[in-house]
């Protein structure tokens, strides 16, 4: 894992223009043209979520998002994760799901944590703690599972 990697968390708000650009490119990069999948990356989720980057020389390889547990659903999200291909072979996406599951149980401990897997990273996300919670399914034509992980603290 590279060592000179750095770990920056934050609200949209706080990300500059260039690093905002430079975020949506890599996920239009990765999820709409190399799997060549057209949908809408610009869901309205990211308003209100965290961005975990990880940064290598100022240059970013890597990104995931983070949703905070909402009234309708009591679980944090994790999404787009996604590694910038040169970067690849480097166990970025491990280093990528690690800060994200330890800033689900920060600032949300009470809460599971959720994703949506493409079916192809299951056994990746299993080595996280993450299960199966749904049958498969396709969605933007690419087979996925539900996961979830449970909460670090429970209320009972």
């Amino acid at each position: 894992m590279d060592e000179n990697v750095k770990v920056v968390l934050s609200g949209l708000d706080e990300l500059s223009p260039r690093d905002l650009y430079d975020m949506l490119k890599l996920r239009v990069d990765v999820f709409v043209v190399e799997q060549k999948c057209p949908y809408p990356e610009l869901d309205g989720k990211d308003l209100d979520a965290l961005h975990l980057r990880l940064l290598s020389g100022g240059d970013l390889v890597g990104s995931a998002r983070i949703r905070k547990p909402a009234k309708t659903d009591p679980a944090a999200r994790i999404g787009r994760v996604v590694v910038s291909p040169e970067h690849r072979g480097k166990k970025l996406g491990d280093r990528l799901m690690v800060e994200a599951i330890a800033q689900c149980e920060r600032l949300y401990a009470e809460s599971p944590i959720k994703l949506s897997a493409q079916s192809q990273l299951l056994r990746f996300y299993e080595s996280f703690g993450f299960v199966p919670v749904s049958e498969e399914y396709l969605e933007d034509g690419i087979p996925h599972v539900d996961m979830q992980r449970p909460a670090v603290l429970t209320t009972e």
